[in-house]
């Protein structure tokens, strides 16, 4: 079957037949009331025919919604470009002679989750000696001395401790995006960094459920990484543009 990717919608059961589900929430007693009110806030939403299909009591009048309707709307997928990290993917072996051959010697990278952010999964994915996803994280690669400094940690003790270390690349994790406050720690970082007088020398790298590349560089990194980055993906990243800098100032 032919598609048109300059009228793309979302579909269910047949291909254009628009069907989408919502899910949330409202600050309202559960009830037939609640269902209206769910199902007009989706119409205003511009679906047809919305559907209550579940409901939730929530407690202390917060109710849950899933809803069901029809999408009239399409985008032109065929228009559509994002801003991508450009590098070309390579392997556990091939960064490390990448590293020994290109840059010749080893490069210092430092991880964290932080300001009040304690959730470590992402960082340690990509950091960890055993790593995830059956891709070892940075700590096993010979050519990079990795320290993951963990969770919680404070904006400035970061900087420190890349001053310290002469660290090349800085990798920051936020999975914790409540109210926005990925972006406050993620925006005092660069400021710190720039305020060192470091930041030509260092390159920031963040990640997170609600990261991209075009996200971060409008806060002033390098690159950004969304869910399901893998070390090899990152590493490639940052040995290619080490390099790309070292032959600017040649």
């Amino acid at each position: 079957m032919s598609i048109d990717l300059s009228r793309v919608k979302p579909y269910g059961d047949t291909l254009n037949d628009g069907a989408i589900q919502f899910s949330f929430s409202l600050p309202v007693p559960s009830g037939d009331e609640a269902k209206e009110a769910a199902k007009q806030l989706t119409a205003q939403m511009g679906i047809v025919e919305p559907q209550v299909y579940h409901m939730k009591d929530l407690g202390e009048g917060y109710t849950f919604f899933i809803v069901y309707g029809k999408c009239e709307h399409t985008v032109d997928f065929s228009n559509i470009r994002v801003p991508k990290v450009e590098s070309s993917v390579m392997n556990f072996y091939e960064i490390n002679a990448f590293i020994r051959e290109k840059i010749g010697r080893k490069l210092v990278v430092l991880g964290a989750c932080t300001g009040t952010d304690a959730h470590t999964v992402g960082i340690d994915a990509i950091m960890n000696m055993k790593g995830y996803n059956f891709e070892y994280g940075l700590e096993r690669y010979p050519e990079i001395d990795a320290y993951n400094l963990g969770s919680q940690v404070e904006n400035e003790t970061m900087v420190a401790k890349a001053i310290e270390m002469d660290a090349d690349v800085l990798l920051v994790s936020q999975v914790v995006t409540q109210k926005g406050v990925h972006i406050t720690n993620l925006t005092e970082l660069v400021e710190i960094v720039e305020a060192e007088g470091i930041r030509e020398r260092l390159i920031l790298i963040c990640g997170g459920p609600r990261i991209n590349h075009e996200l971060a560089l409008e806060l002033g990194y390098d690159a950004g990484f969304g869910p399901g980055t893998l070390a090899p993906g990152v590493a490639s990243y940052f040995v290619e543009e080490i390099y790309k800098r070292i032959q600017q100032q040649k």
